[in-house]
C-alpha cells in the first residue's frame, strides 16, 4: 500500500509538472492526496462549464507560485461526488486543504486574490472551543478583551455540520482581522450548549460586548455569515450573555432537556408515575386525617352519632 502511494504521488507530480493544464484525479486519488499531503488545492469542475474553464485558467497561471510558496499540489476533480461536501452550489468550486482541513475559496476569479487567500491561510482559522476553555478564551459573560466571537455549534454525526466546515473556514478567513470565528461540539461540550439552550445543530451565536445575537437567517452561505457578523447583527434581538451555570442549575437543565426530548411513550410513563405518586400522597393524607378510636375527635363523632340515633328512635 505504501509503495503504491509513493508511486502514485511520484507519477502525479511528474505528469503535471510540464503541462499547460491541471492534472485530473479521481475520488480515490484525491482522498489519498488530502490524507497524506500538507497542502492540496483542488478545482472541482465539470465539462462544458465556462466558469470552470476560467477558474482553471487562472489556477494554471499561478500554479508555479502556489507550488513554490506552499509546496502544494494543484489538481482538478471532474464530476466528483465529493464537491457537495464542500460547496452546495457545486462546480466550479475551489478548495484549499491544509492538513486535511478544507477552506472554500469564496471570491472573484482573480489570480492575485486567490494566491493571497491561500498564502495567508496556510493554517486552519476556526478555533475549537470546549467546556474547559470557552469562558477563558471568549470572556463572553464579561465582554472583556478577547474581541467578538462568531461560534458554530455542531456534532460529529450532523451531516449538515460537516458540509459547513469548508464554508465556516472561509468565513474565518474573511473575518480573522476583525473577530474570532470558532466552533463547539454540542455533545462533547454539553455544559456550554445547555448554558445557551442550544437544542439543534448546526446553530450559530454571535457574541459582542457582553451581548449575544442568534443567527436565525436560513441562508448558510459565506456572504450571509460575513454580513451578519459585520453589521447585520444590529437588526437581530440582543440578549445578555448568561453566566456559567452552577452544577445544580446545570443538573436541573439536564432534567428539563430530557423531558423535552422524551418520546410520547416516555412522557406517558412519567405522567403515570406522577399520577400514582399524587394519588399515594392523597391517600396517605386522607388516612391520617381520619379519626381513630381513642382520639377526642373520634369520641365527639361517636357521641354525636349516638345522639342522632336516639332522637330517631323517639
Amino acid at each position: 500500500m505504501i509503495y503504491k502511494l509513493i508511486v502514485f504521488l511520484f507519477l502525479l507530480k511528474f505528469s503535471y509538472s510540464d503541462q499547460s493544464f491541471l492534472q485530473k484525479v479521481d475520488e480515490e486519488e484525491l482522498l489519498v492526496l488530502i490524507r497524506n499531503e500538507k497542502f492540496v488545492v483542488v478545482l472541482f469542475t465539470k465539462p462544458n462549464c465556462e466558469a470552470c474553464e476560467k477558474l482553471e485558467s487562472a489556477l494554471i497561471n499561478i500554479r508555479e507560485d502556489l507550488v513554490d510558496s506552499l509546496n502544494c499540489w494543484v489538481v482538478k476533480a471532474e464530476n466528483s461526488y465529493l464537491v457537495k461536501l464542500y460547496n452546495p452550489t457545486k462546480e466550479p468550486s475551489l478548495v484549499f486543504f491544509r492538513h486535511g482541513v478544507p477552506l472554500l475559496y469564496d471570491g472573484d476569479i482573480n489570480e492575485d486574490l486567490i494566491l493571497h487567500v491561500f498564502s495567508d491561510n496556510k493554517d486552519p482559522i476556526v478555533k475549537e472551543l470546549s467546556d474547559e476553555n470557552f469562558e477563558f478564551l471568549t470572556q463572553a459573560a464579561s465582554g472583556a478583551t478577547t474581541g467578538d466571537w462568531f461560534i458554530m455549534f455542531y456534532t460529529n454525526d450532523c451531516v449538515d455540520c460537516q458540509r459547513l466546515q469548508a464554508r465556516w473556514e472561509a468565513v474565518g478567513a474573511k473575518l480573522k482581522t476583525r473577530l474570532n470565528v470558532a466552533r463547539l461540539n454540542k455533545k462533547t461540550s454539553a455544559v456550554t450548549a445547555r448554558r445557551f439552550n442550544v437544542a439543534q445543530v448546526p446553530y450559530f451565536l454571535f457574541f459582542r460586548l457582553g451581548k449575544m445575537y442568534h443567527y436565525n437567517i436560513p441562508k448558510h452561505d459565506v456572504p450571509s455569515f460575513v454580513s451578519f457578523a459585520s453589521d447585520w447583527y444590529k437588526n437581530a434581538k440582543s440578549e445578555k450573555v448568561p453566566i456559567p451555570k452552577s452544577p445544580f442549575d446545570d443538573l436541573v437543565q439536564q432534567i428539563v432537556d430530557l423531558l423535552k426530548e422524551s418520546t410520547l411513550v416516555t412522557g406517558l410513563v412519567i405522567f403515570s408515575f406522577l399520577a400514582i405518586l399524587v394519588f399515594a400522597i392523597y391517600a396517605l393524607r386522607s388516612k391520617s386525617a381520619k379519626p381513630k378510636e381513642g382520639d377526642k375527635k373520634y369520641k365527639v363523632l361517636k357521641d354525636s352519632t349516638k345522639s342522632e340515633k336516639q332522637k330517631k328512635s323517639k
